[in-house]
């Protein structure tokens, strides 16, 4: 009997939480149980970004792999950087590779490093964070 190994790493992008469950299999990758195939052009590419780099470095080790990511929170856009990052991540951690770390990092920092940006709080006694409003006096 062999012994599955299985890991969970989380990704965060704005108020999207992203936990990606990474296990021995054949190279599938889902994101709320639907296979990156079936999202929109961009976002596919996103998703697919880590998994090709990947597998430009490690070869068919890459392929080795299935990652299920379940995400909650933010919009659609942020849901996807956050299973990029979560996928980024699993790579890194299951491999170890310090090549393929350095490939990440060279090609797209945001792909290991979390974007800590967030929306800008609301001005007491104003609708908007900043530029106030303009005046005519007429």
């Amino acid at each position: 009997m062999k012994i599955e190994k299985k890991t969970i790493i989380t990704g965060k992008r704005k108020t999207a939480i992203a936990r990606a469950l990474i296990k021995n299999g054949t190279g599938k990758i889902t994101v709320n149980s639907k296979p990156i195939e079936i999202f929109p052009l961009f976002q596919r590419l996103s998703l697919q970004e880590p998994a090709i780099l990947a597998e430009k470095i490690l070869g068919n080790k890459a392929k080795e792999y299935d990652i299920e990511v379940k995400v909650i929170g933010g919009g659609q856009e942020g849901q996807v950087e956050a299973a990029r990052l979560a996928i980024a991540r699993c790579f890194i951690n299951e491999t170890k590779s310090a090549e393929l770390k350095k490939e990440y990092i060279q090609y797209d920092r945001m792909l290991l490093i979390a974007d800590t940006r967030r929306k800008e709080q609301r001005k007491p006694n104003d609708s908007r964070a900043r530029a106030a409003r303009q005046k005519s006096y007429r």
